[in-house]
């Protein structure tokens, strides 16, 4: 019996740590469609996001007790990668989370889809993979729930919208 028991809370753990663990680079991790070039949705891998480049933002955020150090892909290159032509994202979350943001937002912000905090990939338990950051600190104007609601982690999707 106390194998058997074991047995299974080895394998609970091992199931755990694999939920933890990012996507393979080859997988796809978001998809952005709407109002882009050619129309059709396009699936991107974290290979094909790191391969945009990459923006690091240094913030505070009301998620973190201390100032995080965020790497990601400038949204600027992202949007121009998909041939983005709308005004507004509408932003989905893997729990189903929604949020809308100006793409105006973008290049006046220099907001970055992050993936890696303090160096590391971010696992979906830890707001990952893919995080909306914006540089709270760099404005103070940024510090309100506006800008917090813009900022959607657990990012599976972006829809382009006129």
């Amino acid at each position: 019996m106390r194998t058997e028991i074991r047995s299974l809370l080895v394998a609970c753990a091992a199931l755990l740590a694999v939920g933890a663990l990012p996507a393979s680079a080859a997988d796809t991790i978001l998809t952005i469609d709407g109002d882009i070039a050619g129309q059709a949705p396009v699936d991107m891998s974290l290979e094909d996001i790191e391969a945009l480049g990459s923006a690091t933002i240094v913030t505070r955020t009301p998620w973190h007790d201390k100032a995080v150090s965020f790497e990601g892909v400038p949204l600027a290159a992202l949007l121009e990668k998909a041939g983005a032509n709308g005004q507004t994202l509408s932003v989905f979350a893997l729990n189903n989370y929604r949020s809308e943001m100006p793409v105006s937002d973008v290049a006046e912000h220099g907001v970055i889809l992050a993936y890696k905090q303090d160096g590391a990939y971010m696992p979906v338990s830890d707001k990952g993979p893919l995080f909306i950051v914006y540089p709270f600190d760099a404005d103070p104007a940024l510090n309100n729930e506006v800008y917090y609601a813009r900022s959607a982690w657990q990012v599976r999707s972006i829809t382009v919208e006129d």
